[in-house]
């Protein structure tokens, strides 16, 4: 459980996608106490539907010995349509699904500045 008068920040999937799995993302849960009150704000930061997600390449190289990229690249837009069909279930099954789809998509220079 949080510790009293924290704030939790909770990772999405893009995240623990961008970091090859360095970073999970977690399940949504609700703890309520008996004892006081607790007060929940959302906030949530998407990147455009158009948007490509994948593992960023450092990580990819670092990792390359362990493990390879681990998750697929997709379009923002096509995983949350997957993931509106698939939200109350293990997020495993989104990242499989995901591979399936993925996209055969070109990338160009990343902007660093």
């Amino acid at each position: 459980p949080p510790m009293r008068h924290s704030i939790v920040i909770n990772l999405g999937d893009q995240l623990e996608v961008i970091t090859n799995g360095k970073y999970k993302s977690v399940e949504h849960r609700v703890i309520a106490q008996t004892d006081g009150t607790r007060m929940s704000i959302a906030s949530f930061y998407n990147p455009g539907s158009d948007a490509v997600i994948y593992p960023a390449p450092t990580l990819v190289e670092k990792e390359a010995e362990e493990k390879n990229q681990v998750y697929p690249k997709f379009v923002f837009e096509d995983y949350m349509k997957l993931y509106a069909g698939l939200k109350f279930q293990p997020k495993e099954p989104r990242f499989e699904a995901m591979k399936a789809v993925e996209t055969n998509i070109s990338l160009g220079p990343i902007a660093t500045a």
